[in-house]
């Protein structure tokens, strides 16, 4: 049990309650018994010794010799009492005459000076006092034993008695007693912890079953019930608990249903929309290659008509993005990488050559997925081209963790930086650091489809302020094989397709197939202007069969 426990708690409660009321208990009973048991022996041999010393002294002269003084304390000791005598008188030859039943025990100066000083006292007469002289006594220990000691002088004249009474035999009762009280104490207190412990399992024991239910209801296991016995608090504990799980349940499965219903119709919508802006598309391709043709009037409006069929189309791919990553579907296809080259190609597609400064180890080989790598770096460098301002640097690191070792690529611009209020969203989708210019050229999915694909594998993107000034964001991907969480795993298919042609210029991506563009890069809000992001890669050709539900579309570029 831990010290903090409720059930070590209840014990120690419970034991400390008993102790106090059987120690109190006790005392009272010892206090009470002690002072019975005094107070009885006491008063017997005082009254015997006050009785012995009037009937012992009555007959003898007011200077009578030392033997009839001797005669007179035996005769007093022999009584039931069994006590010591001594006795004080003036002697018939004028000298004081001390005769004692025990010499080595009981003297004079075995009574204390208070105790003779109060007998010897000669107190005035009223009607309060009718005799000048009185009985005292006082409990005194000698060699280790209690004894009663008392003093009287006859009035009228006469001697004076002491009495020694040994109170060894009450003194071994009350220590008789005080043990059995003890014994007794030490019974009640272990009754009381057996008593407590008992108690305390009764009481827990529903608090634990529902502790453990509520782990269990944390856990996602809504069905999760308690069974009810009884009428207690506990018993209403419990139901309500139960009441509120039900509740918890229906409500969990309203509004994974309205979820499920909303992903469908994002992706029934995407997927609708991708016919016609396939035709668009096309059509779109050729009116732009006739562009020098065109009426300088037409020709405006041709190009708008252009740039808002990529800019849909892209939204198009990057919605499919999004819904496969809350679906759970995406999936990751893993190669073996060299960082540096991989970066090296993402930033030659899109000829970012003349802005972008590279700082890359050479070696560095991770297992990934090529074409989700190459979305997260066209975002990330693209976001801090359009919003940061050159020169944009790019660094690769390796760095060894507790967890093994991990790939970290930091992206930094020399932009103006992003205010403290923004940098909590930045990966938020459809976010828009400026309410007051909502349109932007891109989706504002970009950095959120990063985010999400660094997550695939097991990484992390943050997003900080360099102290020299400008955005500051940092990939962080586990080298070895990412954990295959969330549906993530080897995906099927043939891998990347070929299509890796984009609009800013030509190259091949490593492969990744990726239709970024120059139009990458997500806005993170820091910065004026509208959201920004790159391609999906959503057009890679055909890497496996898309899937809403459970009927299949046929074949969509992208993740299968």
């Amino acid at each position: 049990m831990r010290w903090t426990s409720l059930r070590l708690r209840l014990v120690f409660v419970f034991a400390l309650v008993a102790l106090t009321a059987a120690v109190s208990a006790s005392g009272i009973a010892y206090w009470l018994n002690r002072n019975t048991v005094l107070d009885r022996t006491q008063n017997s041999a005082l009254n015997d010794f006050r009785k012995s010393l009037e009937d012992s002294t009555r007959s003898l002269p007011l200077r009578p010799r030392c033997t009839e003084l001797d005669d007179a304390a035996r005769q007093m000791a022999g009584g039931p009492q069994n006590y010591t005598v001594l006795l004080v008188a003036q002697g018939s030859d004028g000298k004081q005459c001390v005769a004692s039943t025990d010499k080595d025990l009981f003297t004079l100066a075995s009574v204390p000076k208070p105790l003779q000083t109060a007998v010897n006292e000669k107190r005035a007469l009223d009607d309060g006092n009718r005799v000048p002289y009185h009985m005292y006594w006082q409990r005194k220990e000698l060699h280790d034993t209690p004894y009663l000691v008392a003093g009287a002088r006859m009035n009228g004249g006469g001697p004076t008695g002491y009495m020694l009474k040994s109170l060894a035999t009450e003194r071994q009762d009350l220590n008789s007693l005080a043990w059995s009280l003890g014994i007794a104490t030490a019974l009640a207190l272990v009754g009381s912890a057996l008593l407590a412990q008992a108690a305390a399992t009764t009481v827990l024991r529903p608090v634990q079953r529902l502790g453990h239910a509520a782990r269990q209801l944390g856990e996602g296991r809504l069905d999760t019930r308690l069974r009810v016995t009884g009428t207690d608090e506990l018993a209403d504990l419990s139901r309500t608990f139960n009441r509120t799980a039900e509740r918890l349940e229906q409500r969990v499965a309203e509004l994974s249903g309205r979820e499920a219903s909303s992903r469908r119709f994002v992706a029934d919508m995407s997927h609708e929309l991708r016919t016609p802006l396939t035709a668009i598309t096309a059509v779109t391709e050729v009116l732009e290659e006739e562009e020098d043709s065109l009426d300088p009037m037409i020709a405006p409006a041709v190009k708008l008509v252009v740039s808002e069929t990529r800019r849909l189309n892209d939204l198009v791919e990057n919605l499919m993005e999004v819904t496969r990553f809350d679906a759970g579907t995406a999936r990751l296809v893993q190669d073996d990488v060299d960082v540096a080259d991989q970066v090296t190609a993402c930033i030659d597609a899109r000829a970012w050559l003349d802005a972008v400064e590279l700082d890359a180890e050479r070696g560095i080989v991770a297992r990934l997925d090529p074409r989700r790598l190459d979305v997260i770096l066209a975002n990330l460098i693209g976001n801090a081209l359009k919003h940061g301002g050159s020169p944009v640097r790019v660094s690769v690191r390796t760095e060894t963790t507790a967890d093994g070792e991990d790939l970290l690529i930091r992206v930094r611009d020399h932009g103006p930086g992003i205010p403290e209020e923004v940098l909590p969203h930045v990966f938020d989708r459809f976010y828009k650091a400026s309410a007051s210019r909502p349109r932007s050229e891109g989706s504002g999915l970009g950095l959120s489809i990063a985010l999400e694909n660094a997550h695939i594998h097991g990484g992390e993107i943050t997003a900080a302020n360099s102290p020299e000034g400008g955005a500051v964001f940092t990939l962080r991907l586990p080298v070895g094989t990412a954990p295959a969480e969330d549906g993530a795993g080897t995906e099927p298919g043939t891998g990347a397709g070929t299509d890796a042609g984009t609009d800013a210029g030509t190259g091949t991506s490593s492969g990744a197939g990726v239709r970024a563009g120059a139009d990458s890069g997500m806005r993170t809000g820091a910065h004026p202007g509208a959201s920004e992001d790159a391609g999906t890669g959503a057009d890679a050709g055909t890497e496996g069969t898309e899937r809403r539900g459970t009927e299949p579309r046929g074949t969509e570029g992208g993740d299968g």
